[in-house]
């Protein structure tokens, strides 16, 4: 048991690559807060949690994006259980492709607030409980966007590489403190959210999927979630203790 009774909060983990993470880290004996904006598919993922592992896990329904709405989360977690040992950024938003001069400027805030500014919000509330423990793990979902952008994901680009920037600057920040910080790059993965990449009035996303995604990863097919899970376990376990501002690709070669 990798993680046994160590608290973790992970965001955007109603579906895809959250949920795959939540259930990882539970079956290693780690309590969860599953967080999602949208509560009802948060509670769904407990659910899971509880039948597949017996482990503790507790939903929220809570916009990252809104500083007084974090605060309250992280709160609430460490008064219930006295710490917060990891936080796994997760949270986040795509982008269909839209060239820069038809983004509206409520997108792109919509987008960094819930991309770039979550990170922020949820390191300003959790790192004290670390720095009082003089441990901790911080693990950001970025992008290979971050490394190889595409045409007309302006705005997501951007905020996926103020994601992977501001890992650096945490982890040199916090190191003093025994808090590690890393991030995770997922290429093309299968999830919900790969579909909203594609231009909505496309009539054939499935052949833009094989022609946009899997078309450009080396190793021919997509990841799932469980490959980020996986990642994201080894990263905030005590097998990566020495390992903090890595940038993490797992992508299937896409960021050669």
């Amino acid at each position: 048991m990798l993680l046994q009774d160590q608290v973790v909060i992970i965001t955007g983990a109603g579906a895809g690559m959250g949920r795959s993470m939540a259930l990882y880290f539970a079956r290693e004996g780690a309590k969860i807060a599953v967080v999602d904006i949208n509560v009802n598919t948060a509670e769904e993922t407990v659910r899971i949690i509880e039948e597949k592992t017996g482990s503790e896990a507790v939903a929220f329904g809570v916009d990252v994006s809104k500083a007084q709405s974090v605060k309250k989360l992280v709160q609430t977690v460490g008064e219930r259980t006295g710490r917060i040992d990891i936080v796994i950024n997760c949270a986040g938003l795509p982008q269909a492709f839209t060239p820069i001069e038809d983004l509206e400027e409520e997108e792109w805030d919509r987008l960094l607030n819930v991309n770039t500014k979550s990170v922020f919000l949820t390191a300003k509330y959790a790192v004290p409980y670390m720095k009082k423990q003089k441990k901790g793990s911080i693990l950001n979902i970025a992008s290979i966007a971050s490394e190889r952008a595409r045409p007309g994901l302006n705005a997501y680009c951007a905020s996926k590489g103020a994601v992977v920037v501001l890992t650096k600057a945490l982890a040199l920040e916090l190191a003093p403190y025994g808090i590690r910080v890393n991030a995770i790059n997922p290429g093309p993965t299968n999830t919900e959210m790969l579909g909203k990449f594609v231009p909505e009035q496309d009539a054939e996303p499935e052949r833009q999927k094989q022609d946009i995604f899997i078309s450009s990863i080396p190793l021919g097919k997509l990841i799932e979630p469980e490959d980020i899970a996986e990642a994201a376990l080894y990263l905030c376990s005590k097998y990566a203790e020495k390992i903090t501002g890595t940038i993490f690709n797992v992508d299937g070669g896409r960021g050669i």
